[in-house]
């Protein structure tokens, strides 16, 4: 690949190339989990994604992560930072516009689900534009919903030191169909005081690492198959329907 956008030079860029750009979160993940939790599991999918197509031949570069997204759901926590729906809008807007000066096609990689709104949005006008993008989810099939198992055994695989194990507790493990109502009005923390949406204990780096390849295998799918649904977001030819956005965490 092209590497890391960050770290080369303009006349090291092939033309045209794929360009991914991760996007994540500022955010609580409960007690044991970094509040960069959904940038470096975006930006670690975008990667891997990256170098795997560039053995199939393509020409990918990987952009900086946007480490700021719509979190508003979890702004009673301390810590959290949230650009909200409005603003990230505009900021993939402008993100886009300037890379297509450059760029062949554009890969939004995103990890957390109070994005979506503004990825619709945004890439819905972008396209309308002419720009050549689309989104994907980072998303596993039975994943849980906020700093439960699927997370915690993620982060315990791709870096183990920034899971403080002492700390994982249960979660709220009602089904998020039940939550949603009270989720989109009153926020997490009425439903989870620990901000945790799911179970993390009993998760490994062993589960983690067959749960990002999963992640990864399933964006390269999209990215293949070139099939974009009325979102905006790159469908998996291995799966019938792209599950609706939510207002909560990611796995969309």
């Amino acid at each position: 690949m092209d590497g890391e956008l960050a770290y080369s030079t303009w006349p090291a860029l092939s033309p045209t190339p794929v360009v991914l750009v991760p996007l994540g979160s500022t955010e609580q993940h409960g007690p044991h989990l970094p509040f960069s939790t959904d940038t470096i599991i975006a930006s670690a999918v975008a990667e891997r994604v990256a170098t795997d197509l560039t053995i199939r031949g393509h020409s990918v570069v990987v952009a900086p992560a946007l480490q700021y997204g719509a979190s508003g759901e979890h702004q009673n926590f301390p810590g959290t930072v949230s650009i909200g729906t409005e603003a990230l809008t505009i900021v993939v807007i402008e993100l886009v516009r300037s890379l297509s000066t450059w760029a062949g096609r554009i890969v939004l990689v995103n990890g957390h689900g109070g994005n979506l709104a503004a990825l619709t949005a945004s890439v819905s006008l972008l396209r309308g534009e002419g720009h050549t993008v689309a989104w994907a989810p980072c998303t596993v099939a039975r994943g849980d919903a906020h700093a439960g198992i699927t997370e915690t055994s993620i982060l315990l695989h791709l870096d183990a030191k920034l899971v403080d194990l002492a700390s994982v507790v249960p979660g709220a493990t009602t089904p998020m169909s039940a939550l949603f109502g009270r989720l989109a009005v009153e926020g997490v923390r009425a439903v989870s005081p620990t901000g945790i949406l799911g179970d993390p204990t009993g998760a490994t780096a062993t589960t983690g690492a067959a749960l990002i390849a999963e992640m990864c295998d399933g964006v390269q799918r999209r990215i293949l198959g070139e099939s974009i649904d009325p979102r905006g977001c790159l469908r998996d030819p291995d799966r019938c329907t792209v599950p609706a956005p939510v207002a909560t965490e990611d796995r969309a």
